[in-house]
């Protein structure tokens, strides 16, 4: 249980950060659904929803000792794999299987999969490097990035594997098999780079449907009047045109006559870009910086492994969803769905998000016993 030295020890810094964040994410998805005009729509009021409910989450999981929680890291396991399969059968969306019941299965396997491989790794750290022991790592990863990837949700896919790597990589994973997972992705990258070059594409195909690798060819060579190319193209003019300070607030004219699709989510950079100016968007990734350096710093500090892990994990998380989402909407990625950390709308992302940084500040107030405590 935890003391009251424990909670002394409470990540005020982090907690604030997140704070801030968020709120001014809701601010923007305000902006964004124009709750400034008669069109407005009910995200800007649900999204403060799922804000007040993830503070109440983060608590649960700063307060649960996190060693607790990692002893049930199978039944997380498996509960994380049967939603994801039940999710493709009764699942809602256009055109999709992403929704149960209002809920995001795959959103929530982020922080599962963080959980129990974070455990994983750490009672078999002896292990780390023999074959079998990664082998099950691979396995226990690849099997929930292909069931989301079927939903289809491939960006949500690589986030799974982005946490696997994070973690691996402050494991002490041997460097020969850093250098063989180099090899074998550059080898993959020319694989795939000369068949999507070819007509037929036959390799890709056969990872990738049609819309993904059309993408991935809009985006290698922008067509300003191709159709696929809408979204970024608008994106980019919004950012380019906030210039240095932004329009302000409201008066972003390329989103609020909604010429840009999927503002408060996917995009919602674009809108920071265009209202708020390269200063706006240098502050929301200086403020996302901070955040991860805390979930470093806490790592660093942890006072075991397992704890370690979990914040490692948070830390390339964080990394990867953002880059991804300041990618795609400045036009540096091909065009795919992935939220901005705290900032997009979105009631699950909001929350796995609110229950990483619980597990990370979890993290930070359990120091290890001295040789005098019991």
């Amino acid at each position: 249980m935890f003391s009251k030295k424990n909670l002394l020890l409470f990540d005020f810094v982090l907690f604030f950060l997140v704070f801030a964040i968020a709120i001014f994410g809701i601010v923007i998805i305000g902006s964004a659904t124009k709750i400034n005009s008669p069109e407005s729509s009910g995200e800007f009021q649900s999204q403060i929803i799922w804000f007040v409910t993830g503070i109440a989450l983060m608590c649960v999981t700063a307060f649960v000792d996190y060693h607790i929680i990692c002893k049930f890291y199978i039944p997380i396991y498996i509960i994380n794999i049967i939603l994801l399969v039940i999710v493709l059968f009764i699942g809602t969306g256009d055109n999709v299987n992403r929704w149960i019941f209002g809920i995001q299965p795959s959103e929530f396997s982020k922080i599962f999969m963080i959980i129990c491989l974070s455990k994983y790794v750490d009672k078999n750290q002896e292990t780390i490097n023999s074959f079998k022991t990664l082998a099950i790592i691979f396995a226990a990863t690849i099997i929930p990035t292909v069931l989301i990837k079927a939903q289809p949700s491939l960006s949500a896919s690589l986030v799974t594997l982005a946490i696997m790597v994070s973690i691996l990589f402050v494991g002490n994973i041997s460097k020969k098999y850093i250098f063989i997972a180099l090899a074998v992705i550059t080898t993959v990258g020319a694989v795939f780079t000369v068949d999507l070059l070819s007509d037929n594409k036959y390799i890709l195909h056969l990872f990738l449907d049609d819309y993904h690798i059309n993408r991935i060819l809009s985006a290698i060579n922008p067509d300003w009047s191709d159709p696929l190319y809408y979204q970024t193209r608008n994106s980019i003019w919004a950012i380019g045109s906030g210039g240095l300070n932004g329009k302000g607030l409201y008066q972003g004219t390329i989103n609020q006559l909604s010429y840009l699709p999927e503002s408060h989510n996917d995009f919602i950079f674009s809108v920071i870009g265009e209202e708020f100016g390269f200063i706006g968007c240098v502050a929301v990734l200086f403020v996302m910086l901070l955040i991860v350096l805390k979930c470093i710093s806490v790592a660093n500090k942890a006072p075991d492994n397992v704890g370690m892990y979990i914040a490692s994990g948070v830390a390339g998380m964080f990394v990867f969803q953002t880059f991804v989402n300041v990618g795609v909407a400045t036009g540096l990625l091909p065009n795919t769905g992935m939220p901005l950390p705290f900032v997009s709308y979105g009631g699950s992302s909001m929350w796995m998000n609110m229950m990483a940084v619980g597990l990370v500040i979890n993290v930070g107030m359990r120091k290890p016993k001295s040789m005098f405590e019991r």
